[in-house]
């Protein structure tokens, strides 16, 4: 049984850290109900503060959804790179990944769409810096894996190379998000297949990266971008 990307087991908890016992409420609420649509006076209630605490340390909702989602990153890279650690190949690291990627999506779907989805992005297009962050570290997982040689040789990390690493992880995003979307909305099914299709979709998008990675036109971006 695969776990929940969410799941407090996994979740550091420093007693007497009201910031995170409040994202901690969050998660758990966002895990129970599968919908954003609570207010920050049950989470005040949840973790037992007065119902004006999370103000405190939150403006507003959006930016208590965005360090939801900035804990929902770190804690899918800490799957995904625990899925690996006893792995040597670069190809099988990035399986691997992708694996853990659906999962943690298929899982949670409330909390993947706050993640991937468009509710935090702002009128600039911009996402909050915390969670921009967040997921920054975790493309940092699939870049190694690139440039140590899983599309079949390697790629150093450099700006020269940038284009070209972005374009293979926009295929390797583009092709796991599809199939996690389609899994969680019942598109593609049954749910105990899900990782006979993984596998099968992510090989064949491996061999068709091995034979040519695509570069991506310059002054394109792909993951929320560090700088504004």
């Amino acid at each position: 049984m695969t776990q929940d990307i969410s799941s407090t087991e996994q979740r550091p908890y420093h007693h007497g850290d009201l910031h995170r016992a409040i994202v901690d409420a969050a998660l758990d609420v966002l895990s129970e109900s599968q919908t954003t649509e609570f207010s920050l006076r049950e989470l005040a209630r949840r973790a037992g503060v007065s119902h004006n605490a999370p103000y405190k340390h939150f403006a507003d909702k959006r930016e208590l959804l965005g360090a939801v989602s900035a804990v929902g990153f770190e804690l899918l890279a800490k799957r995904m790179a625990e899925a690996t650690k006893e792995l040597d190949s670069p190809r099988e690291r990035l399986t691997a990944m992708a694996r853990a990627y659906v999962c943690g999506g298929v899982n949670n779907p409330a909390l993947y769409r706050l993640m991937f989805g468009g509710y935090l992005a702002g009128q600039d297009e911009r996402r909050p810096a915390i969670e921009r962050t967040a997921a920054y570290n975790m493309k940092a997982l699939i870049v190694g894996a690139i440039s140590d040689g899983a599309l079949g040789r390697p790629i150093a990390d450099t700006e020269a190379n940038t284009r070209m690493i972005d374009g293979a992880i926009l295929v390797f995003w583009s092709q796991m998000h599809g199939l996690t979307l389609l899994l969680v909305d019942r598109l593609v099914g049954p749910s105990d297949k899900m990782g006979e299709l993984t596998e099968s979709v992510l090989q064949g998008m491996l061999d068709g990266l091995v034979n040519s990675i695509p570069t991506v036109p310059e002054g394109v971006w792909v993951g929320p971008p560090l700088a504004d």
